[in-house]
């Protein structure tokens, strides 16, 4: 469907959710390598975080698009060879398709401009201190930290943020691109190795390119996710530096490979990319994890779903307005509810804390569309049954819609 040059709310909604996957076709039957790398087409990156509440924040992009596929996929992209992924901060910590390593080397070389503050330290205080530690890599990668620390001498301070000194020097060579994540442990943590024992050869012999011209191929990349977006959630993406950015976008503005639009409500200059889609419907139904490339930017996510979205993971409990860890789900091309969730695992049980209705949306029809995709998830995660909902304006209507199957 050709796209005009102003769009409508609900035509923007559509541009992106297509951009984003969420109108590709289901896989016929198991998901394979094949539809691990078309949604690696379309977001190029995905975002990590320790929090295991429900699921590892990495496993859900696939399964808001592909439906029930096995973890192990991702798992063998990113940690083992042939690499699909590797691990970098791309839009924070992220598994990144490998071979747009070369566009972050320019990250990697001016460290000290956009690490933070730990690690700079221990780089200029401490330089013995790292390059002993990356000959502990060097010697006995893939490894930890832990299993460098008891014989390098910890910082006084060692919680939280405040990680030991081995660790900042870690965090150091990582960000530096000198050492990578070989794997992860069953603890979610690093095992680091020299970077030229990890990526492909053919990718650690990629010329790099002039920060511009990465500027410029990241740019697009993060168009060509978005569909349509304005400038501050182009930019974000892939957390870009103010200048390099502007300069690109004109370059892509100028060359028409974005193509400047006006969205309905939208108070930002909007950009479509010249291959986006605009579909005539979207026929989604999942639930989308906090970290989903859909929500990042939660201006864009109000804008095109008015759905004021937080994450509250950081909100004392009797301040939060909907939960600890509440996903929104997609139905159609609306954001039709917010459910609180949590996957007790010892007892086999998915807990809703709470469930919530959107505003604009039907509570029977959604009630009915979100007890299936709870059942989907919790099968998914080998959760034999789902609670009832404790509290929400939904809750009544979802723990009806749960009776007549259960699991």
């Amino acid at each position: 469907m050709a796209i005009p040059e102003s769009l409508s709310a609900a035509q923007a909604r559509r541009v992106a959710l297509a951009a984003q996957g969420f109108t590709d076709p289901a896989p016929g039957g198991a998901a394979d390598l094949r539809h691990l790398r078309r949604v690696l087409r379309r977001l190029h990156l995905i975002q990590m975080d320790s929090v295991n509440v429900l699921q590892r924040a990495h496993f859900m992009p696939l399964y808001s698009r592909l439906g029930p596929y096995d973890p192990g996929l991702l798992e063998r992209a990113a940690y083992r060879n042939p690499r699909e992924l590797f691990e970098f901060w791309g839009h924070e910590a992220s598994l990144i398709r490998v071979d747009l390593q070369p566009l972050f080397r320019w990250r990697m070389e001016r460290a000290e401009e956009y690490a933070w503050g730990g690690m700079v330290r221990i780089a200029t205080q401490q330089p013995e201190l790292v390059d002993r530690v990356l000959r502990e890599v060097r010697d006995r990668g893939p490894v930890t930290a832990a299993q460098i620390e008891h014989d390098v001498p910890r910082s006084k301070e060692h919680w939280g943020w405040n990680w030991s000194a081995v660790k900042q020097a870690l965090e150091w060579l990582f960000y530096t691109g000198q050492v990578t994540a070989a794997e992860r442990t069953t603890s979610f943590a690093r095992r680091y190795d020299i970077t030229e024992r990890v990526l492909p050869r053919h990718v650690l012999q990629t010329a790099t390119p002039a920060p511009q011209d990465a500027f410029r191929a990241l740019v697009q990349l993060s168009a060509r996710s978005l569909g349509v977006a304005a400038e501050p959630e182009l930019r974000d993406y892939f957390r870009l530096p103010v200048a390099g950015f502007k300069q690109a976008l004109a370059e892509l503005v100028e060359d028409k490979v974005l193509l400047p639009v006006t969205v309905q409500g939208w108070r930002h200059p909007a950009y479509l990319h010249h291959e986006a889609k605009l579909p005539r419907r979207v026929r989604a139904a999942t639930l989308v994890s906090p970290f989903d490339p859909l929500v990042w930017e939660r201006g864009r996510t109000e804008r095109l779903f008015a759905m004021n979205y937080r994450i509250e993971i950081y909100v004392p409990a009797a301040q939060r307005l909907y939960g600890y860890y509440v996903l929104p789900f997609l139905l159609g091309d609306r954001f039709a509810a917010r459910v609180d969730l949590k996957a007790d695992r010892k007892a086999g049980v998915l807990r809703v804390p709470a469930a919530w209705l959107e505003p604009s949306a039907d509570p029977d029809e959604t009630a009915e569309a979100l007890a299936v995709e709870l059942r989907r998830l919790a099968a998914w995660l080998g959760l034999e049954t789902i609670a009832a909902p404790e509290r929400g304006d939904l809750a009544g209507a979802l723990t009806d819609a749960l009776k007549p199957e259960g699991l």
